[in-house]
């Protein structure tokens, strides 16, 4: 059930996204105002919402930031947004699943469009890469939760179906189904999670070389800079001695 898992790599560029707060936390406020709207405002009893308040508060967003997202939901002149998912190919013959919240469905793939074609990649329909993936629930616990007997136990008893542990912590998947569930009953064996939140896993990885790989970040950045693009995943591969080179 335990492995090493370089999922982290593969989800997104960690780091460099984490220094854009400002455009974290607009995309963060929309999803939460998005899942306040679908359903009830009340996080306990909206699993959606739930989710998208954990995120935000992992990510360290003010309680006033989250509450205006909220209260944002039954205001009467409150915008309409709607989840569109797009596919395409990058660099390497990755595989890229982009999510995105808009109002705009025009404007969004215009500009998922421009983004992939300026990077080395190509867009392609509905269901061309996602066959790759799995939808899965996605839980991350930093090292000092705990060691790695201790998370697999709580994880195991929880409901969880596999969990990667390394130095740098732990990364639990659930069935996605079961991802409300399994991360309440964490949260109380092991405290708030770093992150909660629905994601495609590939089945299989492509390794990329330096130079497919810089073109590669540089799409991800680019769809990620977007106002409409909420999460990038794909199935690529870049190895920590690549990945310190194009960060140097």
């Amino acid at each position: 059930m335990a492995g090493h898992s370089k999922f982290k790599n593969i989800m997104h560029r960690k780091g460099a996204q984490d220094k854009k707060r400002s455009n974290l936390f607009s995309k963060l406020s929309r999803e939460i105002t998005v899942a306040a709207k679908m359903g009830t405002p009340d996080p306990d009893m909206n699993p959606r919402l739930r989710l998208a308040v954990n995120t935000a508060k992992a990510q360290s967003m003010p309680k006033d930031n989250i509450q205006r997202a909220i209260d944002k939901a039954s205001a009467a002149d409150g915008e309409n947004y709607e989840n569109v998912r797009y596919e395409g190919y990058g660099p390497g013959g990755s595989a890229i699943i982009v999510e995105a919240l808009t109002d705009n469905r025009n404007r969004t793939a215009t500009a998922v469009r421009t983004a992939f074609s300026k990077n080395g990649g190509n867009l392609g329909t509905e269901g061309s890469v996602a066959h790759g993936f799995e939808r899965l629930g996605y839980i991350e616990y930093g090292a000092d939760a705990g060691d790695e007997e201790t998370v697999l136990m709580a994880a195991m008893e929880a409901g969880a179906e596999d969990i990667a542990s390394s130095e740098d912590g732990h990364e639990i998947w659930t069935a996605a189904d079961d991802l409300h569930a399994v991360a309440e009953a964490l949260e109380k064996a092991l405290g708030e999670a770093k992150e909660v939140k629905l994601a495609w896993k590939p089945n299989l990885t492509v390794e990329l070389d330096e130079k497919d790989a810089g073109v590669l970040l540089k799409l991800v950045d680019a769809l990620d800079d977007d106002d409409d693009v909420q999460t990038v995943w794909g199935n690529y591969d870049i190895s920590d001695e690549i990945m310190d080179k194009l960060d140097a």
